[in-house]
């Protein structure tokens, strides 16, 4: 069985998401990309308080394409910290939960 997670992380801006995105989805360590639109942080960082313009990335993969994932966020991310945050889905369409699996080499045959 395979578990599928749904990846949240925030980009400065559009271009920069969109390159992530289309990265993920070539490295086959995610099905589907979504990119939101932009939205306004509000943040404590080294000691202060932060308002930054960012653009959400909705990233589906599974636990075994994870590691990869992330390291491929790590790489391309511009911030010191990015925001990478993994939630287990817990319930979805069986067909949709097949496909991601499909889509990022982790279906077991």
């Amino acid at each position: 069985m395979y578990d599928v997670l749904l990846v949240i992380t925030n980009l400065p801006d559009a271009q920069a998401a969109g390159q992530l995105a289309q990265r993920l989805i070539e490295e086959r360590v995610a099905a589907c990309v979504n990119q939101l639109a932009p939205c306004t942080s509000t943040y404590r960082w080294q000691g202060g308080i932060e308002t930054a313009a960012e653009v959400p990335l909705l990233i589906k993969t599974t636990r075994a394409a994870y590691p990869r994932l992330e390291q491929l966020i790590l790489a391309a991310h511009p911030y010191e910290l990015p925001e990478i945050i993994a939630v287990p889905v817990t319930t979805g369409l069986p067909a949709y939960l097949d496909w991601v699996a499909q889509e990022t080499n982790t279906l077991k045959e």
